[in-house]
């Protein structure tokens, strides 16, 4: 398109720093899936059809990533500043992370666009793309306080979790594959998606967890949930458990970024044993997991989900800190 190579060297920097130090958990588990379903075994064109489309997701996540962190305030990502807090680049994070999400378009039509499911993939990106940002909607409805605190519910964060969350980390890497090998019947996408929305509302209520309990030297990211008054799974929990006094105290803290205000609000989630809450509540939810798994009626879906959990679980990012951390979803 005429870049010089000032600019192509930026937008290769952007790819590069936003998308090394993670676990690439959307990409690998496309390729695993694709070789799953295929038979367990995988041409070499197909292998490197199913290696871009995990890239493609990788770009999806970066670019989304990007922008969540500007819109939050958050000052670190896998452990380094965020991008847009780089010298160099501040607010141009913004369009770089439009470039990656537009990168994802341009080479899906030029890779695929004789595909025989050319038209079925593109959409899966732009209905992934859809969900993600009314996810993000009702999100930064919270943090802008357009939503007050006492309006959260369990309702809105079910939709939060599996919009923002579970359709684009769960769902699509791995109805990616069942797509491209023209194997998406409406039973298994079905299935697919019924496991995927119970997987993404699990993670994200444990990285809710994670943002005010875990340590962000294993995290790579400095909790801010509190300050940003984030309708998450401790928020909605203590409006759910409170009394009146501790009511009043949660209105008047949560969403604030004095330091003071933010230990009374750790202090008011000990006050009322939310480590404990989130623990039960943990162990319900995967055992759960484990009955909706083992009902997966199509072998090759059910050994996916489980390669899923398992690649999940590796992740010492994601672990419960050990009074938490007693079970482990194995399927």
């Amino acid at each position: 398109m005429g870049l010089g190579p000032e600019a192509v060297e930026r937008i290769y920097q952007c790819l590069v720093l936003n998308t090394k130090g993670g676990n690439q958990l959307r990409g690998r588990t496309l390729v695993d899936a694709g070789f799953v379903l295929n038979g367990h075994d995988l041409l070499p064109a197909q292998r490197e059809d199913l290696a871009v489309l995990g890239c493609l997701i990788e770009f999806f996540n970066a670019a989304y990533l990007m922008w969540d962190d500007i819109m939050d305030g958050s000052t670190t990502r896998r452990g380094q500043p965020c991008w847009y807090l780089r010298e160099d680049v501040g607010m141009t994070a913004i369009n770089d992370a439009c470039l990656l999400k537009s990168a994802i378009y341009v080479i899906l039509k030029k890779r695929f666009r004789n595909h025989p499911r050319y038209l079925e993939l593109h959409e899966l990106f732009e209905e992934a793309s859809l969900r993600t940002e009314l996810g993000q909607h009702y999100d930064l409805m919270a943090t802008a306080k357009l939503l007050k605190l006492d309006q959260f519910s369990w309702g809105q964060y079910e939709f939060i979790t599996a919009h923002k969350t579970a359709f684009y980390t769960v769902y699509l890497p791995m109805a990616i594959p069942l797509v491209y090998f023209d194997l998406a019947t409406p039973e298994k996408l079905s299935e697919l998606y019924e496991t995927s929305m119970l997987l993404g509302h699990v993670f994200q209520a444990r990285d809710d967890f994670l943002d005010v309990y875990g340590d962000s030297l294993v995290t790579g990211k400095i909790g801010t949930d509190i300050q940003e008054n984030k309708c998450s799974w401790l928020s909605v929990s203590a409006l759910e458990h409170c009394n009146e006094k501790q009511k009043k105290e949660l209105l008047n803290c949560y969403g604030s970024k004095n330091e003071d205000d933010v230990a009374k609000v750790k202090g008011l989630f000990h006050d009322l044993k939310l480590s404990k809450t989130f623990n039960d509540w943990n162990q319900e939810m995967l055992k759960k997991i484990d009955i909706t798994v083992e009902g997966i009626t199509d072998a090759a879906s059910k050994e996916v989900v489980v390669a899923f959990l398992s690649k999940y679980n590796r992740d010492p990012r994601r672990g419960l800190p050990p009074s938490v951390e007693k079970h482990t979803c194995t399927s």
